[in-house]
Protein backbone atom coordinates (compact mmCIF):
# COMPACT_ATOMS: atom_id res chain seq x y z
CA UNK A 1 0.00 0.00 0.00
CA UNK A 2 3.06 2.53 0.61
CA UNK A 3 4.26 2.00 -3.08
CA UNK A 4 0.63 3.06 -4.10
CA UNK A 5 0.74 5.78 -1.81
CA UNK A 6 4.09 6.73 -3.03
CA UNK A 7 3.75 6.41 -6.46
CA UNK A 8 0.41 9.14 -6.05
CA UNK A 9 3.23 11.30 -4.08
CA UNK A 10 5.35 11.26 -7.39
CA UNK A 11 2.22 12.39 -9.87
CA UNK A 12 1.09 14.81 -7.46
CA UNK A 13 4.46 16.60 -7.78
CA UNK A 14 4.82 15.40 -11.53
CA UNK A 15 1.53 17.65 -11.79
CA UNK A 16 2.72 20.70 -10.07
CA UNK A 17 5.77 20.78 -12.26
CA UNK A 18 3.74 20.45 -15.35
CA UNK A 19 1.43 23.27 -14.16
CA UNK A 20 4.31 25.79 -13.38
CA UNK A 21 6.06 25.00 -16.42
CA UNK A 22 2.79 25.51 -18.47
CA UNK A 23 2.32 28.92 -16.79
CA UNK A 24 5.93 29.94 -16.68
CA UNK A 25 6.66 28.80 -20.30
CA UNK A 26 4.28 30.20 -22.16
CA UNK A 27 4.56 33.46 -20.03
CA UNK A 28 7.85 33.63 -21.31
CA UNK A 29 7.55 33.71 -24.77
CA UNK A 30 4.11 35.43 -24.97
CA UNK A 31 2.49 33.11 -25.82
CA UNK A 32 -1.53 33.20 -25.21
CA UNK A 33 -3.24 30.71 -26.83
CA UNK A 34 -4.12 27.26 -26.57
CA UNK A 35 -1.81 24.96 -26.07
CA UNK A 36 -1.68 21.12 -25.03
CA UNK A 37 1.19 21.96 -22.69
CA UNK A 38 -2.46 23.00 -20.54
CA UNK A 39 -3.67 19.45 -19.91
CA UNK A 40 -0.12 17.94 -18.70
CA UNK A 41 -1.42 19.32 -15.25
CA UNK A 42 -4.36 17.64 -15.24
CA UNK A 43 -3.78 14.60 -16.61
CA UNK A 44 -1.02 13.50 -14.11
CA UNK A 45 -3.32 14.79 -11.38
CA UNK A 46 -5.85 12.68 -12.19
CA UNK A 47 -4.52 9.83 -13.57
CA UNK A 48 -1.30 9.69 -11.93
CA UNK A 49 -1.89 11.09 -8.72
CA UNK A 50 -6.00 9.82 -7.92
CA UNK A 51 -6.00 6.94 -9.89
CA UNK A 52 -3.00 5.43 -7.61
CA UNK A 53 -4.92 7.21 -4.34
CA UNK A 54 -7.93 5.13 -5.59
CA UNK A 55 -5.89 1.95 -5.85
CA UNK A 56 -4.18 2.51 -2.08
CA UNK A 57 -8.41 2.03 -0.78
CA UNK A 58 -8.97 -0.45 -3.09
CA UNK A 59 -5.90 -2.72 -1.71
CA UNK A 60 -6.84 -1.57 1.78
CA UNK A 61 -10.16 -3.54 1.39
CA UNK A 62 -9.39 -5.46 -1.26
CA UNK A 63 -5.94 -6.73 -1.21
CA UNK A 64 -5.80 -7.11 -4.82
CA UNK A 65 -2.30 -6.85 -5.84
CA UNK A 66 -0.11 -9.44 -7.22
CA UNK A 67 2.72 -10.10 -9.86
CA UNK A 68 -0.37 -9.59 -12.90
CA UNK A 69 -1.47 -6.70 -10.75
CA UNK A 70 2.39 -4.96 -10.97
CA UNK A 71 2.98 -5.91 -14.23
CA UNK A 72 -0.60 -4.11 -15.73
CA UNK A 73 0.90 -1.06 -12.97
CA UNK A 74 3.98 -0.54 -14.57
CA UNK A 75 2.52 -0.79 -17.81
CA UNK A 76 0.15 1.44 -16.93
CA UNK A 77 2.47 4.46 -15.91
CA UNK A 78 4.90 3.73 -18.57
CA UNK A 79 1.53 4.34 -21.31
CA UNK A 80 0.99 7.66 -18.95
CA UNK A 81 4.49 9.10 -19.16
CA UNK A 82 4.72 8.24 -23.24
CA UNK A 83 1.45 10.26 -23.21
CA UNK A 84 2.52 12.80 -20.85
CA UNK A 85 5.91 12.98 -22.59
CA UNK A 86 4.08 13.62 -26.39
CA UNK A 87 1.95 15.92 -24.85
CA UNK A 88 4.85 18.17 -23.70
CA UNK A 89 6.83 17.60 -27.28
CA UNK A 90 3.47 19.14 -29.15
CA UNK A 91 2.83 21.37 -26.58
CA UNK A 92 6.25 23.21 -26.66
CA UNK A 93 6.29 23.23 -30.33
CA UNK A 94 3.21 25.30 -29.69
CA UNK A 95 4.05 27.69 -28.04
CA UNK A 96 7.39 28.12 -29.67
CA UNK A 97 5.43 27.90 -32.99
CA UNK A 98 7.23 25.29 -34.43
CA UNK A 99 6.15 23.26 -37.75
CA UNK A 100 5.92 19.66 -37.78
CA UNK A 101 6.34 17.94 -41.29
CA UNK A 102 3.52 15.46 -42.08
CA UNK A 103 6.04 12.55 -41.11
CA UNK A 104 6.98 14.05 -37.72
CA UNK A 105 3.24 15.17 -36.85
CA UNK A 106 2.11 11.39 -37.45
CA UNK A 107 5.07 10.09 -35.30
CA UNK A 108 3.96 12.32 -32.03
CA UNK A 109 0.21 11.37 -32.26
CA UNK A 110 1.09 7.32 -33.21
CA UNK A 111 4.08 7.88 -29.77
CA UNK A 112 1.19 9.48 -27.96
CA UNK A 113 -1.93 7.03 -29.16
CA UNK A 114 0.65 3.95 -28.04
CA UNK A 115 0.68 5.47 -24.87
CA UNK A 116 -2.97 5.60 -24.90
CA UNK A 117 -3.39 2.25 -25.61
CA UNK A 118 -1.19 1.41 -22.99
CA UNK A 119 -3.03 3.15 -20.64
CA UNK A 120 -6.50 1.92 -21.26
CA UNK A 121 -4.85 -1.63 -22.06
CA UNK A 122 -3.36 -1.69 -18.52
CA UNK A 123 -6.64 0.18 -16.87
CA UNK A 124 -9.14 -2.73 -18.00
CA UNK A 125 -5.85 -5.67 -16.41
CA UNK A 126 -6.35 -3.50 -13.42
CA UNK A 127 -9.93 -3.02 -13.06
CA UNK A 128 -10.53 -7.08 -13.95
CA UNK A 129 -7.79 -7.85 -11.43
CA UNK A 130 -9.84 -6.10 -8.80
CA UNK A 131 -12.90 -7.51 -10.08
CA UNK A 132 -11.55 -10.80 -9.09
CA UNK A 133 -10.66 -10.01 -5.59
CA UNK A 134 -13.91 -8.90 -4.50
CA UNK A 135 -15.81 -11.13 -2.75
CA UNK A 136 -19.36 -12.30 -4.36
CA UNK A 137 -22.15 -10.34 -2.51
CA UNK A 138 -25.03 -12.10 -1.89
Amino acid sequence: MKRYLNTSLVYAILAMVGGVFYREFTKFNGFTGKTTLAVVHTHYFLLGMLFFLLLLLLEKSFAFTTAKTGKAILTYQVGLNITAVMMVVRGVAQVLGTEFSKGANAAISGIAGIGHILLGVSMVLVLLQLKRSVPESR
